[in-house]
């Protein structure tokens, strides 16, 4: 029988039993509308099983959401390496910043949490760095050592930049745009929000990819999120400098990155 339902309702999909055995991590991703959680070969970075998703139409707490990461553990019965990607700023176990989700995360010590609830070590990472982790080694980026911009495009903006193999996740979706956050203006849920077309919304992406290029000079684009799969009702909206891809995860990229974070966390 299935998990019953968390505070915030669930929707879960199929899942597996598994062991943790080397190169195999549990790979969680927070988002602003679902968390969502499934074992990761970290040597190829595929999926070992079909994702959990659970929906969080409401925002959890720092506790609540600890529980709900547990129950995809416990679908999922794994017993290895567990890598969490958060949609914020994480200085070491430490959640600083929380623009999408419950303001109780501002400080809290969420790497404590989440070990308190899981009854072990969690690798906590900042969830556009995870995807960024995920494109540059098995993705859209891979092979590639020049500059690269990653943005993932979701419920806000999460951006990351990659150079020679090293990922440094920022906050280019909270620079300043009319008063606003600029990812209160192009993130993927505004579009869906404002009923923008997908002509209109590009040119507000293209607007804010210039303002980024002008600091930034990327010499490669990649654009992430569960748009990306739909790339080409937009990217001819886009008149990009730097060469510019879609994702090759989609929206998988964070839970693959977080898996690979929490592999490269046990050495």
């Amino acid at each position: 029988m299935r998990t019953a339902a968390t505070e915030a309702g669930i929707a879960i999909e199929r899942a597996g039993s598994f062991a943790a055995p080397d190169m195999k991590a549990l790979g969680i991703d927070i988002g602003g509308s679902a968390v969502k959680g499934a074992p990761v070969d970290t040597r190829t970075g595929r999926l070992l099983a079909e994702r959990i998703r659970i929906a969080t139409p409401v925002q959890l707490s720092p506790l609540q959401m600890g529980r709900t990461i547990a129950k995809i553990v416990a679908e999922f019965k794994w017993r290895g390496p567990i890598g969490v990607g958060f949609p914020g700023v994480v200085y070491g176990s430490k959640i600083l910043t929380s623009a999408n989700l419950h303001p109780k995360f501002l400080g809290c010590d969420m790497g404590t949490i989440l070990s308190k609830a899981l009854h072990r070590r969690v690798a906590l990472l900042n969830d556009a760095a995870a995807a960024g982790l995920a494109e540059m080694k098995f993705g859209a980026g891979r092979g590639f050592a020049g500059k690269t911009l990653l943005l993932t495009l979701g419920t806000g903006v999460g951006s990351v930049l990659a150079y020679h193999g090293t990922v440094v996740p920022c906050e280019f979706g909270h620079l300043p745009h009319e008063g606003k956050s600029y990812e209160k203006f192009v993130a993927a849920s505004v579009r869906e929000r404002e009923g923008l077309t997908w002509k209109k919304w590009g040119k507000r992406l293209d607007n804010y990819l210039s303002v980024l290029e002008q600091i930034l000079w990327p010499q490669l684009i990649i654009i992430g999120g569960g748009v990306s799969a739909k790339h080409e009702k937009f990217f001819p909206c886009l008149k990009t400098r730097a060469r510019l891809r879609p994702a090759e995860f989609f929206n998988q990229a964070g839970i693959v990155g977080a898996a690979l974070w929490a592999a490269e966390s046990k050495r």
